[in-house]
């Protein structure tokens, strides 16, 4: 049975090995969201994530025998590179099965820690059954993202790190996804203090640990689907919601604008890269999902930093939009020389610096002898917006 003793040995034999990780006072964030907010930056591990601690533990955990067969798993990226690096540490063969669709830094990733990837299936769970078989075929023993009690364990590790830092706290956000974090956090923390509340954040995309949290028993969704690729699990696991209903106070969700207004927050204000599941407990803060924590001292962790640059890309484009410090805008112009630099000098008396335009002159829909032109702008807010969208209403290049 997973006890606090359980973690305290996965502790000893993780050490040398993951990174205590910074835990630091966040001053903005703790303003924004009306609490004392301190950050655990799993972000920042040697993998660039938590699943090095669970990873490395069970293989510790194994027979000489076992080890010298070798391992395999399933994982589209975090317990991969955690699986991978601790197979490389104790020189043992690793084969990692990951869905087909996996970018390829992941997948390099992997293999710069000396793994063998094999490209299986079009998502996890069918990874997941190709992994099992190929074990069983392989003698290879199969390490569990979550489904595992010395993964749980290494999991666990976080918490101590946390109390060590700050004993005195009053909540922690911990993200989920199959739940193996939560479940070994959540241990250690209310045998250590269990006036702690431990709060699940999960993607509305993944309800599956949710709906069992909230029905009490196991629940199995039919298709995930959420940024937070670190979280995205569609089955729940007996192992994890036992110990989650044992020691989890409450379990919120956040969906995919907030999770990415977090992680778009998290890298222009606290100089973070965070990936999608790490950014839930963020999220929940800043959109306010936990207004009983008000003035209280609130620990949260960042799960995991590897983002894919492409997705990352796209949520900084998305939130520059949103918070009105970008401006898209297509008018019709006569097709004439001068009826384009009168519109550009027009946005320019506006302090509307233009960062791209395209001039389409070709499109069925124009009238013989107009064009389009769309312009992408820097703006100053919101109210520079309607400002801009005002005039050039009056001018006639927008219509009501």
């Amino acid at each position: 049975m997973l006890n606090l003793e359980k973690i305290y040995q996965a502790r000893q034999r993780i050490k040398d090995i993951v990174v205590d990780t910074p835990f630091s006072y966040a001053p903005h964030l703790s303003k924004v969201a009306g609490c004392e907010v301190f950050l655990k930056k799993e972000n920042l591990q040697v993998t660039g994530a938590f699943k090095i601690r669970g990873a490395y533990n069970k293989i510790a955990s194994l027979t000489d025998a076992q080890r010298s067969c070798g391992v395999v798993a399933a994982s589209a990226g975090n317990h991969a590179q955690g699986v991978a690096m601790s197979a490389n540490k104790f020189g043992i063969k690793a084969i990692i099965i990951m869905p087909e669709s996996t970018p390829l830094t992941k997948v390099n990733g992997v293999k710069d820690f000396g793994a063998e990837v094999i490209l299986a299936g079009t998502n996890y769970d069918e990874a997941y059954a190709y992994a099992t078989k190929y074990g069983q075929k392989n003698s290879l023993t199969f390490i569990h993202p979550f489904e595992d009690e010395e993964v749980i364990a290494g999991q666990g590790t976080v918490a101590l790190d946390i109390l060590d830092a700050c004993s005195d706290l009053d909540a922690v956000l911990i993200p989920v996804g199959g739940g193996g974090l939560i479940s070994g956090m959540a241990l250690a923390l209310k045998e250590i203090n269990p006036n702690i509340e431990v709060i699940g954040v999960s993607a509305n995309g993944a309800p599956a640990l949710k709906k069992s949290f909230d029905l009490k028993k196991v629940f199995h969704s039919s298709s995930v689907r959420t940024i937070a690729d670190g979280i995205a699990v569609r089955d729940s696991s007996e192992l994890t919601l036992g110990h989650i209903l044992k020691n989890v106070d409450r379990f919120i969700s956040v969906d995919d604008e907030e999770i990415a207004s977090a992680m778009l927050f998290l890298l222009e204000r606290q100089k973070l890269v965070v990936e999608g599941a790490g950014a839930v407990g963020i999220a929940a803060l800043l959109h306010h999902k936990l207004e009983s924590l008000e003035n209280k001292k609130v620990a949260v962790v960042l799960s995991g930093g590897n983002v894919d640059v492409t997705l990352l890309s796209v949520i900084i484009e998305k939130g520059l939009l949103k918070s009105g410090r970008k401006m898209n805008v297509t008018v019709t112009l006569i097709d004439k020389p001068g009826s384009l630099h009168r519109f550009t000098e027009l946005l320019q008396e506006l302090n509307a610096n233009i960062v791209h335009i395209a001039y389409d002159r070709t499109s069925v829909s124009l009238e013989y002898g107009d064009a389009n032109v769309t312009v992408h702008m820097e703006t100053k807010g919101d109210e520079h917006q309607k400002e801009i969208r005002t005039v050039l209403k009056n001018e006639g290049y927008l219509r009501d």
